[in-house]
Order: structure tokens, then C-alpha cells, then sequence
């Protein structure tokens, strides 16, 4: 059974997105990084990064007065638990009306369409 980890509110995903392009960041940095698109105090940054090391979103290492945060979690493994969550309660465990509504919901692109096409071209070979 894979351990679940606590689900991430949006601004912890924010911040988590931050950790997870930086590799680690200090609460200075991460709220210079949130700064950029939305307002927001520094004490409520570090507060974030507070709550969700006690949630195990993050670790953290201390240096002097400093403190590093990295992701407690890897993207890969918090999406998947996300996406778990979302296609068992809004779409009934159903992974092609999850798929159907957000190819519907976002047009993708050539690439994307390609990139699909042989996945599905891979789990069809897989199954047989």
C-alpha cells in the first residue's frame, strides 16, 4: 500500500511548484518567487512553509538563522495522488472521462496529440 501523503491546498502547491523547479529554497526566496504574480506577506510565506513541514510537504534543513526547504515529495508522486483523488471522487475511477474532459476542457497541441497517441499505441501493445 503506497503511503498517502497530505493532500496540499492550493497555495502549498504554489510553493511546492516553487520547490520542486528550485530543488530548495529558503522562505526568503520562495516569497520572492510568489511575489511575482500574486501579493503576499513574508510572514505568511513562512508561515506556508511552517505549516507544511509539519505536515511533511517539506523538509527543511537549518543553517545558522536560516532555513532550506526542499519538497517532501516528488512531483511525479504528489500528481499521481492528486489525480487519484480527483478521477475516484469527480469522475467515479473513471481515467477516460478524466481524460475526455480535460482534452475538452484545454485544446492540445500537435505534440501533445502525438505524444498521446503513442502512449495509447503502448498501453494497447502492453495489453494484448
Amino acid at each position: 500500500m503506497k503511503k498517502q501523503i497530505k493532500r496540499p491546498t492550493e497555495s502549498e502547491l504554489e510553493i511546492l511548484s516553487i520547490l520542486w523547479t528550485r530543488g530548495s529554497a529558503t522562505v526568503k526566496e520562495v516569497h520572492d518567487e510568489i511575489k511575482k504574480t500574486k501579493e503576499t506577506g513574508y510572514t505568511t510565506t513562512l508561515k506556508l512553509l511552517q505549516i507544511m513541514f509539519e505536515k511533511g510537504l517539506v523538509k527543511r534543513e537549518k543553517s545558522g538563522k536560516t532555513h532550506t526547504y526542499m519538497a517532501g515529495y516528488s512531483a511525479e508522486k504528489t500528481q499521481s495522488q492528486l489525480l487519484d483523488k480527483l478521477m475516484n471522487t469527480a469522475f467515479g475511477g473513471s481515467a477516460m472521462k478524466l481524460v475526455m474532459q480535460a482534452l475538452g476542457n484545454k485544446k492540445a497541441t500537435k505534440e501533445e496529440i502525438k505524444e498521446l497517441k503513442e502512449y495509447l499505441d503502448q498501453i494497447e501493445k502492453e495489453t494484448k
